[in-house]
C-alpha cells in the first residue's frame, strides 16, 4: 500500500558561544562539579548572551539545517516552532524564523510541550504532511532556559542550558511498511494533574512576570522512567517494529540516570543510545534535535537508520516517536 512519509532531509543544530563548567555554579552555590556529574552527568553547558534572543538561536539551527538540504527558506510550506521560552507573548517565534530566513509564503507557528515539545512539533509536522496540508516543513526546537533560572537553587540552575536544533521533513512516497524512510509512528500524551512536579511560577494572566523553574526532582524522575519506557514501547508497536529493530534511542537529555533507566526498561544497550547531555545540559524542547544534529554530523546516525525519539516535561507532557533517518 503506497502512504505518504515525513522523510528528513536537512538538520542543523547552534549552541551560544558562552560556555558555563560545572565548577563555574561552585563560585556562588554550596555545589561541585562531582555532585553535578554524579548526579545528572552534566559537566557543561550553553549560555545566550546578553540580548541573544531564543529566535536568533533558532535562526543559526534552521539556516544549517537549509544548507544541509541544499534548500532555501522559500522552499518551505511551513515552520512548527517547540519553546518554552519565546521571544515575545505574541507574535510567535516561529514568524521571526519564518522572516529571517526568507519564507515569504506559507506559515509558522508555536507549539509549548515544554521539553516533549520537538516531539508534539514533529507528530504535527508529520500530520501536515501526510495530511496534503504541506509538503516541506521545518521542524525547531529551541530555548533560552537561561532567562527563567533561580540562580540560588542548586537543584534546578545547574540543570538546563540553552540551544536551538531543526530538522526539515519532506513528503516521500512509502510503502506502508516499517522500512519505509521518514516517520513511521508517533505517540503524545500529557497529564495535567502532575502540573506542580514541574512548572515555572510565573505568567501573563497570573504574575505579570515570566516566573522561574520550581521542580520535585525526585518525583520527575519516577515518573519519567515509567512514562518514557511505555510511551516509547507504544510508538514502536505502532510502527508494527521491536526494540530489537532500533539502531539509535535519541532521548530527551536531562539526566543521564534517566537516559540510561529508560534504555534498561525498553532494552537497549547503552551502545544505542545518544548522549549529548554531558555538553549540553537539559536544553527543553532543544534537547532532541540538537542530539540528532550532533549525532548525525559525527556520523553516529546513518541514512536508513531505525531512531526512537522520546521527551518528558513540564505538564506532565511526554512522547515518542519512531523515525528511519
Amino acid at each position: 500500500m503506497s502512504v505518504i512519509r515525513a522523510v528528513v532531509k536537512g538538520y542543523g543544530h547552534y549552541l551560544p558561544e558562552r560556555v558555563v563548567e560545572n565548577a563555574e555554579f561552585a563560585e556562588t552555590l554550596d555545589t561541585s562539579d562531582e555532585w553535578i556529574r554524579s548526579r545528572t552527568g552534566i559537566e557543561r553547558r550553553h549560555f545566550a548572551a546578553e540580548g541573544q534572543k531564543t529566535s536568533d538561536l533558532a535562526i543559526e539551527a534552521a539556516k544549517m539545517a537549509l544548507a544541509k538540504a541544499g534548500m532555501q527558506g522559500n522552499d518551505l510550506d511551513a515552520i512548527v516552532l517547540a519553546t518554552a521560552t519565546p521571544d515575545q507573548t505574541f507574535p510567535s517565534t516561529a514568524t521571526r524564523v519564518q522572516h529571517a530566513i526568507g519564507l515569504t509564503h506559507g506559515f509558522a507557528f508555536d507549539i509549548q510541550a515544554v521539553c516533549a515539545g520537538f516531539i508534539f512539533a514533529l507528530s504535527n509536522a508529520n500530520a501536515m504532511i501526510t495530511s496534503g496540508q504541506a509538503k516541506t516543513v521545518m521542524v525547531i526546537g529551541a530555548e533560552t532556559f537561561s532567562r527563567i533560572l533561580d540562580w540560588e537553587d542548586r537543584t534546578t540552575c545547574v540543570l538546563f542550558g540553552d540551544g536551538a536544533g531543526a530538522v526539515i521533513l519532506q513528503a516521500e512516497p512509502g510503502e506502508g511498511t516499517g522500512s519505509d524512510r521518514g516517520i513511521l509512528a508517533t505517540d503524545l500524551n500529557s497529564d495535567g494533574r502532575f502540573n506542580d512536579l514541574l512548572y515555572v511560577d510565573g505568567g501573563v494572566s497570573s504574575t505579570g512576570t515570566a516566573g522561574v523553574v520550581k521542580m520535585q526532582g525526585q518525583e520527575v524522575f519516577k515518573h519519567a522512567v515509567a512514562k518514557l519506557a511505555a510511551c516509547g514501547e507504544t510508538a514502536l508497536d505502532k510502527a508494527g517494529l521491536h526494540a530489537d529493530d532500533i539502531d539509535w534511542i535519541v532521548p530527551h537529555q536531562a539526566n543521564l540516570r534517566i537516559i540510561k533507566r529508560t534504555a534498561q526498561k525498553v532494552g537497549v544497550s547503552m551502545d544505542r543510545v545518544v548522549v549529548t547531555v554531558q555538553d549540553h545540559g537539559n536544553t527543553s524542547a532543544a534537547s532532541i534535535p540538537m542530539a540528532l544534529s550532533v549525532a548525525a554530523e559525527r556520523g553516529q546516525i546513518k541514512q536508513g537508520d531505525l531512531l526512537l525519539l522520546e521527551a518528558i516535561g513540564g505538564g506532565l507532557t511526554w512522547g515518542a516517536a519512531v523515525l528511519r533517518w
